[in-house]
Protein backbone atom coordinates (compact mmCIF):
# COMPACT_ATOMS: atom_id res chain seq x y z
CA UNK A 1 0.00 0.00 0.00
CA UNK A 2 1.29 3.42 -0.96
CA UNK A 3 0.52 6.54 1.07
CA UNK A 4 -2.11 8.65 -0.75
CA UNK A 5 -0.69 11.70 -2.49
CA UNK A 6 -1.20 14.77 -0.35
CA UNK A 7 -3.73 17.23 -1.75
CA UNK A 8 -4.16 20.92 -1.09
CA UNK A 9 -6.56 20.76 1.84
CA UNK A 10 -7.36 23.47 4.39
CA UNK A 11 -5.44 21.85 7.28
CA UNK A 12 -2.29 21.64 5.13
CA UNK A 13 -2.59 25.33 4.21
CA UNK A 14 -3.13 26.34 7.85
CA UNK A 15 -0.12 24.27 8.96
CA UNK A 16 2.25 25.41 6.21
CA UNK A 17 5.74 26.36 7.38
CA UNK A 18 6.65 29.00 4.82
CA UNK A 19 10.25 29.52 3.68
CA UNK A 20 11.85 32.93 3.90
CA UNK A 21 11.13 35.63 6.45
CA UNK A 22 8.23 38.00 7.05
CA UNK A 23 7.72 41.34 8.79
CA UNK A 24 5.09 41.81 11.47
CA UNK A 25 3.94 44.93 13.32
CA UNK A 26 3.15 44.22 16.96
CA UNK A 27 1.54 46.63 19.39
CA UNK A 28 0.80 46.52 23.13
CA UNK A 29 -2.57 46.26 24.85
CA UNK A 30 -3.92 48.81 27.33
CA UNK A 31 -1.83 47.18 30.09
CA UNK A 32 1.35 47.53 28.00
CA UNK A 33 1.49 43.78 27.25
CA UNK A 34 2.05 41.98 23.94
CA UNK A 35 1.05 38.45 25.08
CA UNK A 36 4.39 37.08 23.94
CA UNK A 37 7.15 35.16 25.73
CA UNK A 38 10.50 34.41 24.14
CA UNK A 39 13.17 31.76 24.68
CA UNK A 40 16.82 31.65 23.55
CA UNK A 41 18.14 28.46 21.89
CA UNK A 42 21.43 28.02 20.02
CA UNK A 43 22.00 31.80 19.80
CA UNK A 44 18.55 32.24 18.28
CA UNK A 45 15.41 33.79 19.75
CA UNK A 46 12.14 31.86 19.57
CA UNK A 47 8.48 32.30 20.47
CA UNK A 48 7.94 30.24 23.61
CA UNK A 49 4.37 31.24 24.37
CA UNK A 50 1.57 33.21 22.70
CA UNK A 51 -1.32 34.16 24.94
CA UNK A 52 -4.83 33.90 23.49
CA UNK A 53 -6.58 37.13 22.41
CA UNK A 54 -3.51 39.35 22.69
CA UNK A 55 -1.62 41.49 20.14
CA UNK A 56 0.86 38.59 19.59
CA UNK A 57 -1.94 36.16 18.68
CA UNK A 58 -3.68 38.73 16.46
CA UNK A 59 -0.58 39.22 14.26
CA UNK A 60 -0.27 35.44 13.81
CA UNK A 61 2.83 34.67 15.89
CA UNK A 62 3.07 30.96 16.68
CA UNK A 63 4.97 28.72 19.07
CA UNK A 64 8.45 28.05 17.67
CA UNK A 65 8.64 31.08 15.34
CA UNK A 66 12.13 32.57 15.26
CA UNK A 67 12.47 36.30 15.89
CA UNK A 68 15.37 37.58 13.76
CA UNK A 69 15.05 41.32 14.38
CA UNK A 70 13.22 43.63 16.74
CA UNK A 71 12.94 47.26 15.57
CA UNK A 72 15.89 46.85 13.21
CA UNK A 73 18.20 45.20 15.75
CA UNK A 74 19.50 41.68 15.06
CA UNK A 75 18.50 39.28 17.86
CA UNK A 76 21.23 36.66 17.28
CA UNK A 77 22.94 35.87 20.59
CA UNK A 78 20.36 37.71 22.71
CA UNK A 79 19.11 36.20 25.95
CA UNK A 80 15.36 36.00 26.52
CA UNK A 81 15.76 38.58 29.30
CA UNK A 82 17.38 41.07 26.91
CA UNK A 83 14.65 40.55 24.30
CA UNK A 84 11.88 41.05 26.85
CA UNK A 85 13.59 44.24 28.03
CA UNK A 86 13.78 45.60 24.46
CA UNK A 87 10.09 44.80 23.87
CA UNK A 88 9.13 46.38 27.20
CA UNK A 89 10.96 49.61 26.32
CA UNK A 90 9.60 49.74 22.76
CA UNK A 91 6.76 51.99 21.62
CA UNK A 92 3.28 50.70 22.47
CA UNK A 93 1.99 51.56 18.98
CA UNK A 94 4.42 49.66 16.79
CA UNK A 95 7.11 47.04 17.33
CA UNK A 96 8.51 45.79 14.02
CA UNK A 97 9.74 42.19 14.02
CA UNK A 98 11.33 40.08 11.30
CA UNK A 99 10.17 36.49 11.77
CA UNK A 100 11.03 33.06 10.33
CA UNK A 101 8.32 30.38 10.47
CA UNK A 102 9.00 27.63 13.05
CA UNK A 103 12.44 26.36 11.90
CA UNK A 104 12.58 23.46 14.40
CA UNK A 105 9.21 22.07 13.33
CA UNK A 106 7.97 20.06 10.37
CA UNK A 107 4.59 18.92 9.14
CA UNK A 108 3.40 15.37 8.40
CA UNK A 109 0.10 14.81 6.61
CA UNK A 110 -1.82 11.62 7.49
CA UNK A 111 -4.93 9.97 6.07
CA UNK A 112 -7.48 8.24 8.31
CA UNK A 113 -8.27 4.58 7.69
CA UNK A 114 -11.82 3.16 7.53
CA UNK A 115 -11.95 3.13 11.35
CA UNK A 116 -10.90 6.79 11.56
CA UNK A 117 -7.37 6.05 12.81
CA UNK A 118 -4.10 7.51 11.54
CA UNK A 119 -1.86 5.09 13.43
CA UNK A 120 0.04 6.56 16.36
CA UNK A 121 -0.15 6.59 20.14
CA UNK A 122 0.40 9.78 22.08
CA UNK A 123 1.13 10.31 25.76
CA UNK A 124 1.05 13.82 27.28
CA UNK A 125 1.32 15.31 23.80
CA UNK A 126 4.29 13.18 22.74
CA UNK A 127 4.23 10.51 20.01
CA UNK A 128 5.28 7.32 21.82
CA UNK A 129 4.54 4.62 19.22
CA UNK A 130 3.67 4.18 15.54
CA UNK A 131 1.33 1.47 14.27
CA UNK A 132 2.97 -0.74 11.61
CA UNK A 133 1.44 -0.30 8.15
CA UNK A 134 -0.56 2.77 9.20
CA UNK A 135 -0.67 6.18 7.55
CA UNK A 136 1.61 7.48 10.31
CA UNK A 137 4.20 4.83 9.39
CA UNK A 138 3.84 5.40 5.64
CA UNK A 139 4.15 9.19 5.90
CA UNK A 140 7.18 9.28 8.18
CA UNK A 141 5.79 10.31 11.58
CA UNK A 142 8.44 9.77 14.26
CA UNK A 143 8.32 8.89 17.94
CA UNK A 144 10.07 11.12 20.46
CA UNK A 145 8.42 14.18 18.93
CA UNK A 146 5.76 16.41 20.47
CA UNK A 147 2.66 17.43 18.55
CA UNK A 148 2.51 21.24 18.34
CA UNK A 149 -0.43 21.62 15.98
CA UNK A 150 -3.26 19.64 14.38
CA UNK A 151 -4.30 21.13 11.03
CA UNK A 152 -2.52 24.32 12.06
CA UNK A 153 -4.32 24.60 15.42
CA UNK A 154 -1.99 24.79 18.42
CA UNK A 155 -2.57 21.87 20.83
CA UNK A 156 0.38 22.47 23.19
CA UNK A 157 -0.70 22.12 26.81
CA UNK A 158 -4.00 20.45 25.95
CA UNK A 159 -4.89 17.13 27.56
CA UNK A 160 -4.50 14.09 25.27
CA UNK A 161 -8.30 13.66 25.34
CA UNK A 162 -8.77 17.21 24.00
CA UNK A 163 -6.17 16.68 21.25
CA UNK A 164 -7.82 13.35 20.34
CA UNK A 165 -11.16 15.16 19.94
CA UNK A 166 -9.52 17.71 17.60
CA UNK A 167 -8.03 14.80 15.61
CA UNK A 168 -11.43 13.07 15.47
CA UNK A 169 -13.23 16.15 14.13
CA UNK A 170 -10.42 17.30 11.80
CA UNK A 171 -11.57 15.51 8.65
CA UNK A 172 -10.08 12.51 6.84
CA UNK A 173 -6.77 14.24 6.13
CA UNK A 174 -4.85 15.40 9.20
CA UNK A 175 -1.70 17.52 9.15
CA UNK A 176 0.40 17.32 12.31
CA UNK A 177 3.13 19.84 13.15
CA UNK A 178 5.81 18.10 15.21
CA UNK A 179 8.97 19.12 17.05
CA UNK A 180 11.78 16.94 18.49
CA UNK A 181 11.42 16.29 22.23
CA UNK A 182 14.83 17.74 23.10
CA UNK A 183 13.95 21.09 21.47
CA UNK A 184 10.40 21.12 22.85
CA UNK A 185 11.52 20.58 26.43
CA UNK A 186 14.03 23.42 26.08
CA UNK A 187 11.35 25.65 24.54
CA UNK A 188 8.82 25.28 27.34
CA UNK A 189 11.28 25.55 30.23
CA UNK A 190 9.80 27.40 33.22
CA UNK A 191 6.28 27.41 31.78
CA UNK A 192 3.66 25.74 33.96
CA UNK A 193 1.36 23.14 32.40
CA UNK A 194 -1.67 25.08 33.69
CA UNK A 195 -0.48 28.25 31.87
CA UNK A 196 -0.04 26.27 28.64
CA UNK A 197 -3.47 24.68 29.04
CA UNK A 198 -5.51 27.74 29.96
CA UNK A 199 -3.71 30.73 28.42
CA UNK A 200 -1.91 29.51 25.27
CA UNK A 201 -3.55 30.58 22.00
CA UNK A 202 -5.34 27.41 20.79
CA UNK A 203 -7.46 29.19 18.17
CA UNK A 204 -7.72 27.95 14.58
CA UNK A 205 -5.48 30.19 12.42
CA UNK A 206 -6.93 32.26 9.59
CA UNK A 207 -5.51 31.79 6.12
Amino acid sequence: MIAPVTGNNLGIRRAEIKPGVREIHLCKDEKGKTGLRLQAIDKGLFVQFVQANTPASLVGLRFGDQILQINGRDCAGWSAAKAHKVVKKASAEKIVMIVRDRPFQRTVTLHKDSSGFVGFVMKKGKVVSIVKGSSAAQNGLLTNHYICEVNGQNVIGLKDKETTEILATGGNVITLTIIPTVIYEHMIKKLSSSLLHTSMDHSIPDI
